[in-house]
């Protein structure tokens, strides 16, 4: 099956290029960047040895429609989706924090609940509380954007303090997280979903505030099923989660969690085959319309050719 898990174009006015866990992205004049969302996996933030088909295109295609959905909230950094894996967009300053929100208490909140902490990056949390209760309003907790290794906790009071953000900016960064998240709840309630946790990065442009990257993708957020939620609370059931969760357990059933000296399992083209029908099922689940693949023949020389296309416009 064919997915991509490098690219190495070189494209008119390239001015740099950059690899991340699973986009790579074009700097084209210090003005736009070409993001081509790859099929490569990254778990335990560690890229794993084989590509997933159709994933690339399911994040993409998912991201395009939900800052399509919220373009009249904030503007957003895209001017063209010219291939199903690939985003053209502005080329922004990007703010150094990203805007966590979280609706429930799950994954990181909750292990520092458990551990006994009534704050997470300076914000209260309610006592009383069991893993995956509803907080009685979203809680904004922030992180520092790292190069390297894992991001860090940081209260809106530090952020301030260094000087990372501008107590204006900040402010406004706030403001649309909290319509973004609400808009993004709206929209998932309709597909029978929970909108649980996510992140947005955003960045500047010309003195104006865009939002970038992307949205409300199972790779950047946490949904649960709607139905039977109430119920597995009252029962402290776990919740049925559709994010990239399962891969992960898959790992850890496999005996990896990213730690020294443990291997990554065997990913079988059966394995591969799985978590590909997984993303599908994930992209059909969250935007509620069949998922159409892309032409899955020669995809480096056709993301390539949408690309120049664009481009030479």
């Amino acid at each position: 099956m064919n997915a991509i898990t490098e690219t190495k174009f070189n494209f008119p006015k390239q001015k740099s290029f950059y690899k991340g866990k699973v986009r790579d992205v074009y700097n084209i004049n210090d003005e736009k960047l070409v993001m081509i969302v790859s099929d490569r996996i990254s778990a335990f933030d560690v890229v794993l040895p084989k590509g997933i088909p159709y994933k690339g295109q399911v994040l993409n295609q998912i991201a395009a429609k939900f800052l399509k959905a919220t373009e009249d909230i904030v503007p957003n950094w895209v001017i063209s989706v010219p291939d199903p894996m690939v985003t053209v967009g502005h080329l922004c300053d990007p703010f150094k924090v990203e805007m966590v929100i979280r609706g429930y208490l799950s994954g990181h909140a909750w292990r520092e609940y458990k551990a006994g902490k009534r704050t997470v990056c300076g914000v209260a949390m309610p006592d009383g509380m069991k893993e995956n209760d509803k907080f009685p309003e979203p809680l904004i907790t922030p992180t520092t954007k790292a190069s390297v290794g894992h991001d860090e906790d940081i209260s809106k009071e530090e952020i301030l303090k260094q000087g990372i953000v501008s107590k204006e900016d900040y402010e406004q960064l706030e403001k649309y997280t909290r319509a973004i998240f609400q808009r993004g709840t709206e929209i998932a309630a309709k597909m029978g979903l929970i909108l649980v946790d996510t992140k947005y990065e955003f960045g500047k442009k010309d003195g104006k505030i865009y939002l970038i990257d992307e949205i409300h993708t199972p790779d950047s957020s946490r949904y649960f099923y709607k139905e039977g939620y109430d119920e597995r609370q009252k029962k402290g059931e776990s919740q049925k989660q559709l994010s990239k969760e399962f891969v992960r357990e898959w790992l850890m059933a496999n005996g990896f969690q990213g730690k020294d000296g443990q291997a990554i399992p065997e990913m079988t083209e059966e394995v591969v085959k799985s978590i590909s029908e997984r993303y599908i099922e994930l992209y059909e689940n969250i935007v509620g319309e069949k998922f159409v693949k892309a032409d899955a023949n020669n995809v480096l020389q056709r993301v390539e050719r949408n690309i120049n296309d664009f481009l030479v416009k």
